[in-house]
């Protein structure tokens, strides 16, 4: 199989058997997620799939088993458990719902191209997801033959992202892109992640050898491009390594990222310990670690609205989860009451019915 299938892949389909009614299933791999079908890569063949009808919803990416549905009809009969997974919040306000972009990641490589300003929020929150994947985090830089600029925006990449490995790249020239596959070992999955036009595409045609992605124009204007990748899809390598593309997305909600927060925001965590009061809100209170950095100018104060701005942002999905919760928890609860008030009028019923019933009886044994 040419989709990341190792040892410990092997071991893991020997751990999760498949199930006892599925004496033939074979091992696969979800490569691609159609509108209602799933492309399934197998040791022999690439399978379109219907949706498997129960269990956990496919992601790309997912290592799963192939048996048989009821019609006897090739199918997705599991998904086993995932090591990795990139999510989101589902892209409309008012969604509190996670979206599973790919499972079963390696690295994920944040993709920044040089060609339009740097936006700090979006890097640091697409590392904060990238930290609580599981995965490991990567910068990439992209298109850096294009701007006079490349090397300040390397060195702010470096200081914004400290402690993650930062690559310079230039797919058109082929730079970059052997320092690239050393950080991609064999077997494992590299997902791509940035904006539309950030060079993904041309990226993955330079690594894999091959046009395997179309590739689009950028706006002058605004440096925006269009989406030539529209779906989550795997791309095998020489080698054994997997590339995963993803479109390009204008943006990205957190979703339950607090391990991710630690990683990227771990010097702040270490300043709050020094603080005075271990409850300090960090605004006026005295003796506060974090206002005195601020006024030292050894914390930057972008750096800290954008650590609020997050953190305002997880508590505002985690307000909004705990409410659908509650709205679900109610509809049960209702659900179970109106069941047992149903069954105790069943209930009464039978009783009067049986007490008649058995009235009946003796009015008819009394006439004889």
């Amino acid at each position: 199989m040419e989709y990341g299938f190792t040892a410990s892949t092997a071991a893991l389909f020997t751990t999760h058997t498949a199930p006892d009614s599925q004496d033939s299933a074979v091992p696969g791999r979800v490569v691609r997620l159609d509108r209602n079908r799933v492309l399934v890569a197998t040791a022999a063949d690439l399978l379109h799939l219907p949706y498997p009808t129960h269990g956990l919803v496919p992601a790309t990416g997912d290592w799963v088993w192939i048996g048989h549905n009821n019609a006897g009809e090739p199918a997705v009969v599991e998904v086993l458990p995932r090591h990795s997974a990139l999510s989101r919040k589902r892209a409309f306000e008012a969604s509190s719902e996670e979206q599973i972009l790919g499972s079963n990641i390696d690295i994920v490589a944040v993709v920044v191209p040089v060609d339009r300003p740097l936006t700090h929020n979006r890097l640091e929150r697409t590392l904060v997801a990238a930290w609580d994947s599981g995965a490991t985090p990567l910068v990439v830089i992209t298109k850096a033959d294009l701007a006079h600029l490349a090397d300040e925006v390397v060195g702010e990449v470096i200081l914004q992202a400290a402690g993650v490995e930062v690559v310079t790249t230039s797919a058109e020239h082929g730079d970059g892109l052997e320092e690239l596959m050393q950080h991609i070992p064999t077997g494992a999955t590299l997902v791509l992640l940035g904006p539309s036009g950030a060079g993904k595409s041309t990226l993955i045609n330079a690594l894999a050898g091959r046009d395997v992605q179309q590739t689009g124009a950028v706006r002058a204007g605004d440096g925006k491009g269009k989406h030539t990748t529209t779906s989550r899809e795997l791309v095998p390598l020489a080698g054994g390594a997997v590339l995963m593309d993803t479109p390009g997305v204008r943006g990205f909600g957190l979703f339950d990222a607090e391990e991710g927060m630690e990683e990227m925001f771990g010097d702040l965590e270490e300043l709050f310990s020094n603080c005075r009061f271990t409850d300090c809100a960090h605004q006026a209170e005295p003796g506060c670690a974090v206002q005195e950095a601020l006024a030292e100018e050894t914390l930057d104060p972008r750096r800290w609205a954008s650590y609020l701005k997050l953190q305002r942002e997880l508590a505002a999905l985690a307000r909004k989860h705990d409410a659908a919760a509650r709205r679900a928890y109610q509809r049960q609860w209702h659900q179970k009451v109106m069941s047992a008030d149903r069954g105790q009028r069943a209930a009464e019923r039978y009783r009067h019915d049986q007490a008649e019933e058995r009235a009946g009886k003796g009015g008819k044994r009394r006439k004889r």
